[in-house]
């Protein structure tokens, strides 16, 4: 009888169907929006509740991507619209994060940059664009200057805010524990910014990409702005929407590769480990 007492009741099995069952809602959760206005979209067109002249459905717009697929355009436009995107996104990011651990560690540096930053970041990057066009021409250079303007300031100040926002408490602890300045930065000041810093690179790549919206405008014969202006010359709406659809995924894939870094860089992070666990 103390045997039939003492012996535990295993439920693995139950758990682990458990796991599995939720597995694939949880997949298949954040998709249900997207795929039942796209659904809706298509009814709409097809029904004539909208007009496709003047939004072309979901079938037109893939089929209009299916031939630029064909023909060679579309991998091209992607690829100089990714191109400009990840220069301007690495200068911005790397300027931001520069200034920002400069001013968030220095009252000195602090002193010196941020009045300075604060009055740039109030003026609209899109508004310098006649000045970059008279500078640089209308290469290459001023679409990944106007990007980088657009991700410096983003992420410049979610850096300060994060290296603000770490706890004074262990920082005094590192020191009891015998951490010298740089062991400091590595053990508990850039782990306790870096959430701050990682949402700031999120907003920035969002930023990069409207901000190349504006950039493809300036005499290109490339990219997916390019694309749009085409469209809209010919009077092709299919190939509007499919830019602007395009624009909406390589968000979605930026900020989805930034998430999958988050994962690895905050594993130490209980709070945020829980949040991933939902």
């Amino acid at each position: 009888m103390s045997d039939t007492l003492t012996t535990p009741v295993a439920r693995p099995l139950r758990s682990t169907a458990t796991v599995r069952r939720r597995i694939p809602f949880t997949a298949l959760l954040p998709w249900t929006v997207p795929v039942l206005l796209i659904v809706g979209w298509q009814w709409a067109a097809s029904t004539g509740i909208v007009s496709a002249e003047i939004l072309p459905p979901p079938s037109k717009v893939l089929d209009t991507a299916g031939n630029l697929w064909s023909t060679g355009e579309l991998p091209r436009y992607l690829g100089a619209s990714v191109r400009r995107v990840a220069i301007g996104f690495g200068i911005g990011a790397a300027l931001g994060l520069g200034l920002g651990f400069l001013v968030g560690l220095s009252r000195i540096a602090e002193a010196l940059i941020d009045r300075s930053v604060q009055m740039l970041r109030a003026v609209p990057h899109l508004a310098v664009v006649p000045l970059l066009i008279a500078a640089f021409g209308i290469g290459e250079l001023p679409k990944v200057v106007l990007v980088a303007l657009g991700v410096v300031f983003p992420v410049y100040l979610n850096t300060v805010s994060g290296i603000r926002s770490v706890d004074p408490k262990l920082v005094q602890l590192g020191r009891a524990y015998g951490l010298g300045y740089a062991g400091l930065l590595r053990e508990i000041v850039i782990p306790g910014a870096m959430p701050m810093i990682l949402t700031g690179i999120r907003y920035a790549l969002g930023v990069a990409w409207l901000t190349l919206v504006i950039g493809e405008t300036i005499a290109t014969s490339d990219g997916i702005g390019y694309l749009a202006q085409n469209g809209r010359d010919l009077l092709r709406n299919d190939r509007i929407v499919l830019a602007i659809v395009l624009y909406a995924l390589a968000g979605l894939i930026a900020d989805q590769l930034v998430r999958l870094v988050e994962r690895r860089v905050l594993r130490w992070n209980i709070n945020y480990r829980k949040g991933n666990e939902r």
